[in-house]
């Protein structure tokens, strides 16, 4: 696992408090119920290659805020947003929140918390 500035823990420990986050268990049961929701990999270009939860769109952390309103212009729309360990993805949640968006959960432990929960991911090829 990667080592965190201490600064940086700080951030994402704040952001937590002001953020909902969803389990992989239950953002399973999302997609297995089909319910409405876009799922977004916040994840440096060079990382989608590698996997990702299937359905999702990619939106890097670094343009997210600049791109958002372009590929989902509703602020209702249910979003979950996710990186590789669950930090920067809390990150993000809480900066859609302060655009307006009402609906944005952050994937707990992300991608690898969706992946120790035996769940797939998709890979390109």
């Amino acid at each position: 696992m990667k080592q965190h500035s201490s600064r940086f823990l700080t951030l994402v420990t704040e952001s937590k408090k002001r953020i909902k986050e969803i389990t992989p268990a239950n953002l399973k049961e999302k997609m297995d119920h089909h319910e409405p929701l876009v799922i977004i990999d916040v994840r440096e270009d060079n990382e989608w290659p590698i996997g990702y939860i299937p359905t999702a769109i990619h939106i890097g952390k670094g343009v997210i805020e600049r791109d958002i309103e372009k590929k989902i212009p509703d602020p209702e729309t249910q979003i979950v947003v996710y990186c590789s360990g669950g930090f920067r993805c809390a990150l993000v949640a809480e900066s859609l929140q302060n655009m307006g968006y009402k609906n944005v959960y952050s994937l707990d432990k992300g991608l690898s918390g969706w992946v120790d929960a035996g769940n797939a991911i998709d890979k390109e090829y």
